[in-house]
């Protein structure tokens, strides 16, 4: 389409007019959300004396008294960060599933598994998702950007406080018809990424606003010099725009408009290019909630019930002093106090000062405070095992501690499903982009079957299908301690030997790698090596014709070679490299011989020596 279709009859200016007219609506009705979101931020770093005013914004609560005590004790943070510790296990190891059962399509899905591992280590995806979970278990939500910098894919984590969907009563991405993404860049940024030159102004980071304003945490308010405001606009496809429409403005000058720039939907159609998380669900809402948002109110509650606490014990240790109008020095009494040993030279004839009796320590406010660290554990989520790992003095049982252990997981449970979900969005979406841009062949690195570092050649072609699942279902009751007792339980009911009671070697070496002894196993057992070496021979077969040494385990080779025949894989290696199956069964072969040679000399010694 030409630009003046995508400009739906309006000029350039009008454009622009319209989009910055929808991005202050957008903005005004997320601005509830938008001061939850700030509310947030300041709790967790320790700005907890703060609230939302009716004039929409955040206030500093003032003190009743300049003498009142108003510390801040602080359980949002640990809870928080002990979260997002049970969470950086939901790292799921990715598949993707063939389009069909036919030997190619297994053979590029196993391609397609490699190219995911490549991509998640070059951009660091482990790390993107930790970074991606504190702003989602802070603020409730935040938002992956995965896009094309025209050399390979790039993915990035959005904020909350830069997006926004035309509607917050649609629940998913889907839902909407068009989202804004809104970002502050630095002026000769976007003269190097759109060839304008705009003039930049000190703009905030979080509000977008021109002038920084007086917030009561710097969390609040991060002034950057030189900054342009950018608005990219993406509308999903319609009748009128088949391929939907993407603009960009910024600093007021339109610099691109036409279709959406990628085919990253299902069956190849052009969608948006960002994928939603959440920590908590709000049911016909647009946005989710956290467990910061749920505590904040138990979090002031028992920031007042510990002050009063302190302010009592002062009032305790120190006294409050009732002094007669005249007989004493009242200002020298006031600066030096009763310290130890002082002369107090008062009026003859006048009551001396004397402490009045401030009683006890009300039960109730131990009461109250114990109350509230319940609360803590009953709205987190986050028990006293998970936080501190301490247990209740009266949990002395190993069923009841696994019992606990597995409540704190189920309550974990929905963020992490919905962190996963990110996950395969992200995947779907970089294969997509791959199948989209990668015409020319690529290379890349993973782990193969025998613990290597491989490498693959691939290209666009060779990505017939997105259907990401994953290996591994339950992360967060996958401890180190826990597979192995698992290991140990499969050991004790026989499982997993042979009809001879025995371990394989590949069962072996599968079940020391679990047990986190695979280098020491490949380091000091000769049998492992040997089936290393055989995994390697055949992932070789189509480059160079395998040999038979003279210090090959004939017996380990044979087994594996033979699985390696009957396996699904060598189809794809038989259909590339046609003729292999005679060569493999050719070595086999060539093993049995020499096997046979080894034992009839091993015979003819042993006449020999008894002889």
């Amino acid at each position: 389409m030409k630009r003046e279709t995508y400009l739906d009859g309006r000029t350039e200016e009008e454009f622009v007019a319209f989009l910055q007219d929808e991005y202050a609506r957008r903005r005004s009705e997320r601005k509830t959300y938008e001061l939850d979101w700030q509310l947030d931020l300041n709790f967790v770093a320790g700005n907890q004396y703060c609230f939302v005013t009716s004039r929409g914004d955040i206030a500093e609560t003032p003190k009743a008294y300049d003498w009142q005590p108003r510390e801040v004790f602080n359980h949002l943070a640990p809870i928080l960060e002990t979260r997002l510790a049970k969470l950086s296990r939901v790292r799921p190891k990715m598949a993707v599933q063939p389009a069909s059962d036919d030997d190619a399509d297994v053979y590029t899905a196993r391609t397609a598994t490699a190219v995911l591992d490549s991509v998640a280590d070059r951009i660091g995806f482990s790390d993107l998702v930790a970074s991606a979970s504190a702003w989602s278990e802070t603020c409730g939500t935040v938002f992956y950007k995965v896009e094309w910098d025209g050399a390979d894919v790039r993915v990035s984590v959005v904020p909350p406080f830069e997006f926004f969907p035309d509607s917050g009563t649609n629940e998913e991405l889907f839902d909407c018809a068009s989202v804004m993404h809104a970002r502050a860049l630095a002026a000769e940024e976007v003269r190097d990424a759109y060839g304008v030159s705009v003039q930049g102004e000190t703009l905030d980071v979080f509000s977008f606003e021109a002038t920084a304003g007086g917030g009561v945490s710097k969390l609040l308010s991060v002034p950057v010099d030189r900054s342009v405001l950018v608005l990219e606009y993406y509308e999903r496809p319609t009748k009128r725009f088949p391929d939907g429409r993407f603009a960009v403005v910024a600093g007021g000058v339109l610099v691109r408009i036409g279709a959406l720039p990628y085919r990253n939907g299902i069956d190849g159609a052009r969608a948006f290019p960002f994928v939603k998380q959440v920590s908590v669900r709000q049911p016909g809402c647009f946005w989710g909630t956290s467990v910061v948002e749920r505590a904040i109110p138990v979090q002031r509650a028992y920031n007042a019930v510990k002050n009063r606490k302190h302010e009592f014990l002062n009032r305790l240790t120190a006294g409050v002093l009732a002094v007669e109008d005249g007989s004493v020095d009242t200002d020298d009494l006031e600066i030096e106090g009763l310290n130890p040993g002082k002369i107090l030279v008062y009026r003859q004839g006048a009551v001396p000062p004397q402490f009045l009796d401030t009683g006890h320590l009300p039960h109730e406010l131990a009461q109250e405070e114990d109350r509230l660290l319940a609360e803590f554990i009953a709205i987190s989520g986050v028990s006293e095992l998970m936080r501190s790992s301490t247990t209740s003095h009266s949990v002395n049982s190993g069923v009841a501690l696994q019992l606990l252990i597995e409540q704190d997981d189920t309550r974990l449970a929905v963020t992490a499903e919905q962190v996963k979900a990110a996950i395969r969005g992200i995947a779907a979406q970089i294969l997509r982009l791959y199948r989209q841009y990668a015409s020319e062949k690529r290379m890349a690195r993973f782990v193969g079957a025998d613990g290597r570092v491989e490498c693959r050649y691939w290209s666009a072609s060779d990505i017939t299908s997105d259907d990401v699942t994953f290996v591994t279902e339950n992360e967060l009751s996958s401890t180190p301690a826990s597979r192995r007792q698992f290991v140990f339980d499969l050991l004790k009911t026989g499982l997993l030997q042979n009809e001879e009671g025995r371990l394989d070697d590949r069962t072996r070496l599968s079940l020391l790698e679990t047990l986190g002894f695979g280098l020491w196993e490949s380091a000091k057992d000769t049998e492992t090596l040997h089936v290393k070496r055989a995994i390697r021979e055949q992932l070789e077969l189509g480059e160079r014709l395998p040999v038979v040494k003279s210090y090959d385990d004939h017996r380990i080779h044979i087994d594996e070679h033979t699985k390696f025949l009957l396996g699904g894989e060598f189809a794809e290696l038989e259909r590339k490299h046609p003729g292999a199956e005679a060569i493999l069964c050719a070595h086999i072969a060539d093993h049995r011989s020499a096997q046979i040679t080894e034992v009839n000399e091993g015979e003819k010694t042993q006449r020999t020596d008894a002889v």
